[in-house]
């Protein structure tokens, strides 16, 4: 199947700096894709050069297989929802999510709308102004909007960050079952780990402006083909070279047998987080090592001689 989205040899240089170094990506029709990777990594120019809000130094942009490159902004069948959602204040809801279409000249603009608010389960809300609904509602008034102009690719520039922990989580679910509803790409724009794993089909890490590692959220925290992807996606014990999830780090009071591997350590910290107890124990050599264990399991004390094991089937050998 033609890919909707292509980027080919994509670069965005700017004079201190590489901003984007020769990206390709092929983004599915139908996917939750996302741009993972820290702040200043290039994800959100990249985002800036599909959408055509900054022109690239090289490469191209195609879309449905055709390049956009010379494609104004308003040209490009693609929808932008930022991270401050960037509403018209002085709007009511219903106005700010028909503007797009008014200015695209569509017919049936109310049918459209009322569509989309119900959708975005937004119905009842459209004489209020963003100043009159909640976080979460000026995200759906920012979703809708770029719903309802029908994009191919809906592009999301780090849309859940402004919200609290409890309504980020409940907006990351229906985020994606919204997505799953519509059908239409959407290209996700984050630097939180967990939220590109728990929502996506497939994600692109970035890099100073690289990708280091494509592919499904299983494939890049369980096989990260770098120490960058195997870090950034979580926290891990580098032991003699090879890398340790800290979910697949034992503790236990007596040695294992063989095939496991064992060292012996004394418990440094132990640190309650509700889910598990998250244990610091520290080998002969001086260095610290993390296991998440059950709070179930018995307590480990500060001090206590203890073993650090795991099975050879979890260790991350990474190629570079």
């Amino acid at each position: 199947m033609e890919p909707v989205l292509e980027l080919r040899h994509l670069s965005k240089h700017y004079p201190e700096h590489r901003a984007v170094d020769e990206i390709s990506l092929l983004i599915p029709r139908g996917a939750f894709y996302s741009l993972l990777g820290p702040s200043g990594c290039g994800k959100t120019t990249t985002l800036r050069l599909i959408a055509g809000f900054e022109p690239p130094t090289s490469g191209e942009v195609l879309l449905n297989g055709s390049s956009i490159n010379h494609c104004r902004p308003y040209e490009r069948n693609v929808s932008t929802v930022f991270q401050n959602y960037a509403l018209f204040p002085h709007m009511t809801v219903q106005q700010n999510v028909e503007f797009g279409l008014r200015r695209r000249r569509v017919a049936d603009v109310a049918r459209r709308v009322r569509q989309v608010l119900e959708l975005v389960e937004l119905t009842g809300k459209e004489s209020r102004y963003p100043a009159q609904i909640s976080g979460g509602e000026r995200q759906r008034v920012a979703l809708a909007r770029s719903l309802v102009i029908q994009p191919d690719v809906l592009l999301l520039d780090e849309p859940l960050a402004a919200l609290d922990p409890r309504l980020r989580k409940q907006m990351r679910s229906e985020l994606k079952d919204l997505q799953r509803r519509v059908g239409i790409t959407f290209l996700f724009v984050t630097h939180d780990q967990e939220e590109a794993l728990s929502l996506s089909d497939r994600i692109a890490v970035m890099n100073q402006g690289r990708i280091e590692q494509v592919g499904t959220p299983e494939e890049v925290y369980l096989h990260p083909g770098t120490r960058f992807v195997a870090s950034f996606l979580g926290a891990i014990n580098w032991i003699d070279g090879v890398g340790i999830r800290p979910e697949a780090t034992r503790i236990s009071r007596t040695a294992t047998a063989a095939p496991i591997r064992s060292l012996p350590a004394a418990v440094s910290s132990c640190l309650f987080l509700g889910n598990c107890i998250q244990v610091e124990a520290r080998l002969f050599s001086g260095q610290a090592v993390i296991a998440e264990v059950s709070r179930l399991d018995a307590a480990f004390a500060v001090g206590e001689s203890v073993h650090v094991w795991w099975n050879p089937s979890d260790e991350l050998r990474l190629l570079r």
